[in-house]
């Protein structure tokens, strides 16, 4: 579904961390493309963590689940003290995944953006927002599984949406794994840094030896 992409000197993988980024691995080495990520945090509802009231990004974005903080009435004061949470283990993660290794040249790049699914889409929409402000010249986003609704909505916001598989009754994300186990920022270290050896510092695919 993305073979166009292929053997493309202009395509760059971006991977959400953490769970996005053994999906992505395995997409940039398929397309002979780099890796990196763009780390993107979800704002949990306090007591319900897993549902998501928004998401932060790298860049100062915020993005908002409207139809959650106002279904449950959440005040701005809880939203913002989530940010400010989130903000710090953000911070956290791009200096422990990158190392030493400055972040991916974006702009004027076709950017295939990259998660282990799509559910509310607050995390993406973050990701996509954040991404917008770095000039890149088409945004792709791709995922294996994702609420049909959600996939639907995405199709307007950006150049291209991959969704592989959008099953009825939806459920979740990890419904659709048969492994769904957390992945580690170690796994995430070793990916990246596996991914970085098939390129060369110039961003060209070393020959074969």
């Amino acid at each position: 579904m993305l073979d166009e992409y292929a053997n493309r000197g202009d395509v760059l993988v971006l991977a959400l961390p953490r769970g996005g980024v053994p999906v992505a691995f395995e997409l940039a080495k398929a397309l002979r493309a780099p890796l990196d990520v763009f780390v993107v945090r979800k704002l949990g509802v306090p007591g319900q963590e897993e549902l998501a009231m928004g998401a932060i990004a790298t860049g100062g974005v915020r993005v908002l689940n409207e139809d959650v903080v106002q279904s449950l009435g959440i005040p701005q004061a809880v939203i913002d003290a989530a940010a400010s949470a989130e903000q710090k283990e953000l911070q956290r993660r791009e200096k422990l995944y990158r190392d030493a290794r400055p972040p991916v040249e974006v702009q004027g790049r076709t950017v295939i953006l990259v998660d282990d699914g799509l559910a509310t889409g607050s995390t993406m929409r973050a990701a996509v927002a954040a991404l917008q402000q770095q000039r890149p010249a088409r945004i792709v986003v791709a995922v294996p599984v994702g609420a049909r609704s959600t996939c639907d909505e995405f199709k307007t916001d950006v150049d291209k949406l991959v969704c592989s598989f959008t099953p009825e009754p939806f459920y979740g994300v990890g419904q659709w794994y048969e492994d769904f186990s957390q992945t580690s920022d170690e796994e995430v270290r070793e990916l990246l840094d596996l991914a970085a050896k098939r390129e060369s510092p110039s961003g060209v695919r070393r020959p074969a030896s």
